[in-house]
């Protein structure tokens, strides 16, 4: 990148986002990726850069971040390893602290089974578990080396502890004896490596041995007691053993991590780079910017509610702004401090932060083509009294760019041609920005001049845009409106503030008839554009009215429905609970029946037989028909014909259906009893619907119905030894049959025992409907080995 366009990155702050980027990198070699990063020119890399950043976003929303604080510079202690070096602790600590980085990122890729533009770069992480757990192992820390570093250190270590021991036991017998009177403190302390005791300097002859120190005053000698001198030269024979142990140790470690010397440092420069981009990824959550779409062909830009990411995100008004489709150069006119400037800015810092793979402060939807180079020329003061050598400066700016600019570029002016002659400035003004265009070059320039405004007005290409300023107020709003151009407003605001009409009036006549005239068709641009303004909100709340009105009916159609559903799924629910009931009941028949056919000789009973099972299993292959069409909704006759009697035809509604006889007429309470085929019921009357015989049909011959000659069934049934699942699925078949019999009690023999079989069987009885009442029996009835039940 040439100087000039180095210039234009930092008059556009580019730097101060690469510093917020640098900010969320964890290692220094990330921040430094982050503070070097450019704008490019390549479509296909930046658009690999930008689908990277949001894959470390998508990744960071479902995973969490992965952690980068382990990676450690490495690249010097390899070389050395390389070399035949002996790396210390701390060296060999910051290569297994890389490794576990490493191993934890490929964790970190294991939890995603989806493939994405950050896999290539987890890809080239190998991680070396072995060798970074021999040195975790082997190293405490950057001063300590383990004890299980090896099987012979440890054995050094402790002979040296033992040694030490006995070192100790000496001089503490030696402090705390008679010569302790000699000592100038009763303590063990060491010289030179060795342990000594403080003795007076008077009593130096009365304590034998070797002197290693004296204090700073002269009155306190360090002896090595006669005793121990043979204990301590063991001691550092010891301690030799030891640094040579751990030098052994260090150089195996070292000679291992020069082996790995390659995959060590691709897993440097592949977790550098993971870092680099999800710090680009944690600037875009900070930003709550997102990723825009970069234009596969021309330099043109379409921001939407786009913000200046140095700004705070709460305070700075969105803006749009678009230069590029049909239009190749926008003249942006309004007030000082309207947010011109600010705009201007945006624009270029936002197209050169999409080129270098970030994420903008912008809607998605936005479009942004990479520009060649992004040229700007923008003042830090906003003074209406600039002196000739600031429009020197800015000259000297302006020459370069034109001397620079060309296809495909992006040119930004500020203020062009401010600070010197009106008239002089705005042709030189005009001029500037149509040799930029004749060059190829996208132009977009802030102004007060009306010149401008009416060259962008007469001329193909350029259009006006303005930022918006409440007269009433006297604040901008900053919002930015293109297409129409920017009114001064100095007359106004001038009144605003306190000055005096007369003045304001003179100064009306000082302007020519021409001008008065622009700034008319201005003042009645803006009018009708807060009247369209006002149209479209009101538009814009009616249409969310009827958005919130069809989204109420819709809810209330899904509550509807879901209700329906709900009823469906009960009258299921209670047609197959009837089907369950009906089919026991059935085989308890069934029983019933082959008992009788076994015990009958007669022809009569036989037919009886067949006739009672072809319509008992009539009525439950009915039912279930019904059941697997899937009634959906019972039809109700509006009003009946007339009052149920004995003998009439009836639908049964809850039970699929299934037509029935009546036996007798209604009672008092509504109920009425039916029979369906060889089953009797009672039934509410609500739940029936008379079924009318048609008057032209020929009522067909009734075939005499044989009755089933039903024997009484048994008063007792036994349930001992039975498991308590086995007992109650017989004691209900039993009651069925005691029912049909019309027994009034029944006796259930289940035995004494434990009583469990005894208190499951009551419970069960006490929770049936058709039991009135259950008790245990009493002296002669067999007490608490039977259960007496009262049947209704």
């Amino acid at each position: 990148m040439n100087r000039l366009g180095e210039k234009s990155l930092k008059t556009l702050e580019y730097y101060e986002i690469l510093e917020k980027l640098a900010a969320q990198a964890a290692s220094e070699a990330a921040k430094e990726k982050c503070r070097a990063l450019r704008p490019l020119d390549d479509r296909e890399q930046a658009e690999l850069w930008m689908r990277q950043t949001t894959d470390a976003k998508d990744r960071m929303v479902r995973q969490g971040s992965p952690s980068f604080g382990g990676i450690r510079e490495v690249g010097a202690i390899l070389i050395r390893a390389d070399r035949g070096g002996t790396l210390n602790p701390r060296e060999l600590l910051s290569v297994a602290s890389l490794l576990q980085t490493a191993r934890r990122a490929l964790a970190y890729e294991a939890e995603s089974e989806e493939k994405s533009a950050l896999s290539p770069i987890f890809g080239l992480l190998s991680g070396n578990r072995s060798l970074e757990e021999a040195i975790t192992t082997a190293i405490v820390s950057e001063e300590e080396i383990a004890d299980g570093a090896s099987p012979e250190l440890l054995s050094i270590r402790r002979e040296l502890r033992r040694i030490s021991g006995r070192v100790r036991e000496t001089l503490n017998r030696m402090i705390s004896g008679e010569r302790s009177k000699y000592l100038q403190e009763t303590i063990i302390t060491q010289r030179n490596g060795r342990f000594v005791v403080p003795v007076k300097a008077e009593h130096r002859g009365d304590v034998p041995g070797l002197v290693h120190d004296t204090s700073s005053t002269g009155a306190t000698v360090f002896v090595e007691p006669q005793q121990v001198v043979e204990i301590n030269n063991q001691i550092k024979v010891l301690e030799g053993r030891e640094e040579a142990e751990i030098e052994r140790i260090l150089a195996s470690l070292s000679a291992e991590v020069s082996m790995y010397k390659g995959a060590i440092e691709q897993d440097y420069d592949a977790l550098t780079t993971l870092d680099f981009i999800f710090a680009r990824a944690k600037l875009s959550f900070e930003m709550n910017a997102a990723a825009p779409s970069l234009l596969e062909s021309g330099s043109r830009v379409r921001l939407l509610r786009a913000r200046h990411p140095l700004l705070d995100k709460d305070k700075a008004v969105a803006i749009d702004i678009a230069i590029g489709d049909d239009y190749d150069t926008l003249v942006i006119t309004g007030p000082n401090t309207g947010g011109k400037t600010v705009s201007l800015k945006t624009l270029g810092l936002l197209s050169l932060m999409a080129a270098s793979g970030l994420h903008i402060p912008a809607s998605e939807e936005s479009e942004i083509g990479l520009f060649e180079h992004v040229y700007a020329d923008i003042g830090d003061e906003q003074s209406i009294e600039q002196s000739l050598s600031t429009f020197s400066a800015h000259m000297k700016t302006i020459v370069s760019i034109m001397d620079c600019c060309g296809q495909g570029d992006l040119v930004l002016f500020d203020e062009l041609g401010a600070g010197t002659d009106p008239v002089e400035g705005a042709a030189l003004a005009v001029a500037v920005i149509g040799y930029a265009r004749q060059m190829g070059a996208c132009v977009a320039a802030t102004t007060h001049y009306a010149e401008l405004k009416t060259f962008a007005l007469t001329t193909d290409g350029v259009e006006n845009a303005s930022c918006e300023f409440d007269v009433q107020s006297l604040q901008p709003t900053y919002r930015l409106l293109t297409g129409i151009p920017g009114k001064s407003n100095a007359f106004a605001i001038a009144a605003r503030l306190g000055l005096q009409p007369t003045i304001i009036d003179r100064a009306k006549e000082q302007v020519s008839t021409e001008d008065a005239r622009f700034e008319d068709v201005l003042a009645e641009l803006e009018r009708e554009r807060r009247r369209i303004e006002k149209m479209k909100e009101e538009a814009q709340r009616m249409r969310s009215a009827a958005q919130s009105e069809r989204d109420r009916m819709r809810a209330e159609r899904d509550a509807a429905e879901e209700r329906a559903d709900k009823m469906m799924e009960g009258a299921r629910s209670q047609a197959d609970n009837i089907l369950k009931n009906a089919r026991m009941t059935a085989e308890t028949v069934f029983d019933e029946l082959e008992t009788l056919k076994k015990q009958s000789q007669k022809k009569a009973s036989e037919q009886n037989l067949a006739a009672a099972k072809a319509a008992l299993r009539g009525v439950i292959t009915q039912t279930e028909n019904e059941q697997r069409r899937g009634i959906q909704k019972r039809v109700v006759d509006a009003e009946e014909v007339r009052p149920l009697a004995k003998g009439d035809r009836v639908r049964l509604l809850n039970v699929g259906g299934v037509i029935a006889t009546v036996l007798a007429a209604p009672d008092r309470d509504g109920s009425v009893q039916v029979q369906a085929g060889p089953m009797k019921m009672t039934v509410k009357v609500n739940e029936v619907r008379l079924v009318e015989e048609k008057k032209t049909a020929p009522k067909p011959k009734m075939q005499p119905r044989r009755e089933l000659n039903l024997r009484s069934a048994e008063s007792e049934v036994d349930v001992r030894g039975m498991s308590a699942e086995e007992a109650l699925f017989e004691v209900d078949n039993f009651l069925s049959r005691a029912i049909m019999a019309g027994l009034p009690a029944v006796t259930v023999i289940h035995g004494k025992g434990t009583g469990v079989l005894r208190n499951a069987v009551q419970q069960h009885l006490r929770k049936n409907k058709r039991v009135k009442s259950v008790r245990s029996g009493v002296y002669g009835e067999g007490e608490q080995g039977v259960t007496i039940v009262e049947l209704k």
